[in-house]
């Protein structure tokens, strides 16, 4: 249990990417709709940081980290400002939004479901939370560019995410090292995330 706050750096340092490849998402779909300089940096900052603020509040770690600390503010401040400068080497990709949303959902994943674990939440609702953390926000990202948000979809977004996240707690039950741990829980999140994209592999849909 964590009763103090304090935050493994693997944790923090996987929360501090994700914000920044989070900010980026959020800032490639506003550069996508046209946005001001000022609305893709919103988008960037409330992508970057609701899932995160989201899991602090049910796990009792408040103020959540990103309104305690002015250093997400910045990530993702500079992460929208590099998208909006540099759109055009990212539009190279097929699917810019898509591949950063992939990255980032696989550390939020990972770093929700550690940080529940460190504050002594029981491993069904750690891996829980950390798949929440991690949609959080792309599900904002969604409706404030009024799109269906993609967790309500057939293709695999959120369990992939649970996928990362349970691999997390499978490492923590078995004794696996923490590092061990969280790169296979990014790697298989972001595996399965991309499989969806580039292969189309899909959940079953209602008919």
């Amino acid at each position: 249990m964590n009763p103090a706050g304090i935050v493994h750096p693997l944790v923090a340092g996987l929360d501090m990417t994700g914000t920044l490849v989070f900010a980026m998402s959020g800032a490639a779909r506003g550069v996508q709709e046209r946005m001001d300089l000022f609305g893709v940096l919103v988008l960037a900052y409330v992508t970057a940081v609701s899932g995160g603020i989201l899991r602090d509040v049910m796990i009792g770690a408040v103020p959540p980290e990103s309104v305690a600390s002015w250093h997400n503010l910045a990530i993702a401040l500079a992460g929208g400002l590099f998208v909006f400068s540099f759109f055009r080497v990212f539009a190279r990709l097929s699917h810019p939004v898509m591949f950063f949303d992939a990255i980032g959902l696989g550390m939020f994943a990972v770093a929700g479901t550690r940080k529940a674990l460190d504050y002594g939440i029981n491993w069904p609702m750690a891996a829980i939370l950390g798949m929440v953390s991690a949609i959080g926000g792309g599900m904002v990202r969604d409706v404030l560019t009024m799109r269906v948000p993609t967790v309500l979809h057939a293709d695999i977004y959120a369990v992939a995410a649970l996928a990362g996240a349970l691999a997390v707690v499978s490492g923590a039950a078995l004794g696996i090292s923490q590092p061990l741990a969280a790169w296979s829980g990014l790697a298989l999140c972001v595996f399965l995330r991309m499989m969806a994209i580039y292969r189309g592999w899909r959940l079953p849909s209602a008919r």
